[in-house]
């Protein structure tokens, strides 16, 4: 091997990224996050993490919180990740995560988190319970993703603030007691980065969203879904033609159909012109349907394994351990922590 070559020319970049175990997963968690993620096992070093510490930061209940993190596992599976291609573990069975995170801290100043806009979004929807861990949980994923060295963050874009935090948290550390984290970088998809309300088409689709008919999940059944797509928001014009700014509705249901065909923009235009939007919304109805019944199935499947689930789970963490207490090793010797002795 020619001595010359770097290190990081020969080993394969670091992906990681995760999901909250809250509430029922939609198809815009799935376009935005999961399915990117598959065809990136086979790039990268790819690290996928059940954020189950992140979810009590709002009330949960705990027999809840227990099935929805083993679904959402199941979830993993059934859309394609491989656990042995991929590290899949739960974030709490690696308490490196919460270590890591005291240590950023404090080199994390309170202007930083007062200007995050998820925290204050999410204040006035708790606001009976604004909580440390509702406003410091920006530090914790930071330490998600500084624990593995992560060179790329593959997240949607309300989460990008969060990555230039964490890529602020890594300079910092590194300029106050030299080189020790890789500076991570977001990874954004051009189409299906951010799918929206099917009923405010302004906003999110999201997980949370008290209105049934603006969200569709990954365990939709199909009369669930054609009707929810057959109510989906349009506007007053007949035109179906890509335009977010006077077209929200529209473009949001054009971007859906072209993440689960794999048509482009344009070719889905031009399938359309012409006709009504009655019979666009079934098409894109139809489209998820098919897109999804497979992985629903798999799902299904998967779910009713919990030994499987649980090796999963216990490989999964093992393999986190390795990784994630190598780094923390380094931090705690440059921050002046006496060495664990092991």
């Amino acid at each position: 091997m020619d001595n010359n070559i770097k290190a990081n020319d020969i080993h394969k970049k670091v992906i990681f990224s995760g999901i909250q175990p809250t509430g029922k997963i939609t198809i815009g968690n799935y376009l935005g996050s999961i399915k990117n993620w598959i065809p990136m096992q086979e790039e990268f070093d790819s690290i996928f993490c059940v954020v189950d510490m992140h979810s009590i930061t709002v009330n949960q209940i705990p027999a809840e919180l227990r099935k929805n993190t083993y679904d959402l596992l199941a979830l993993y599976l059934a859309c394609g990740l491989d656990p042995q291609k991929s590290i899949l573990f739960v974030q709490s069975h690696v308490p490196a995560h919460a270590e890591l995170a005291w240590v950023l801290n404090t080199i994390t100043y309170v202007g930083e988190m007062n200007r995050m806009t998820q925290f204050k979004d999410k204040s006035r929807k708790h606001a009976d319970n604004i909580n440390m861990g509702l406003m410091d949980y920006p530090v914790l994923m930071a330490s998600d993703i500084l624990l593995y060295q992560t060179d790329l963050v593959p997240v949607g874009i309300d989460q990008k603030q969060h990555v230039e935090l964490a890529r602020d948290i890594a300079q910092r550390f590194n300029n106050r007691y030299s080189p020790t984290f890789v500076v991570p970088e977001c990874y954004t998809p051009k189409i299906g980065a951010k799918i929206m309300s099917l009923q405010e088409p302004t906003a999110k689709m999201s997980k949370s969203d008290e209105n049934e008919n603006a969200v569709v999940t990954m365990l939709d059944d199909k009369d669930a879904i054609m009707r929810k797509f057959k109510r989906a928001v349009t506007d007053s014009d007949t035109e179906v033609r890509f335009d977010v700014e006077n077209k929200p509705g529209v473009s949001n249901l054009l971007s859906i159909y072209s993440c689960f065909t794999g048509k482009t923009i344009e070719q889905a235009q031009n399938e359309f012109s012409g006709k009504g939007y009655g019979d666009f919304k079934i098409k894109v109805a139809e489209s998820v349907i098919e897109g999804i019944a497979p992985i629903q199935s798999e799902q299904q499947r998967i779910a009713k394994d919990k030994a499987y689930m649980d090796e999963v789970l216990k490989d999964g963490a093992m393999r986190a351990c390795r990784i994630a207490y190598k780094t923390l090793d380094k931090v705690y010797k440059k921050v002046g922590f006496i060495p664990k002795i092991r």
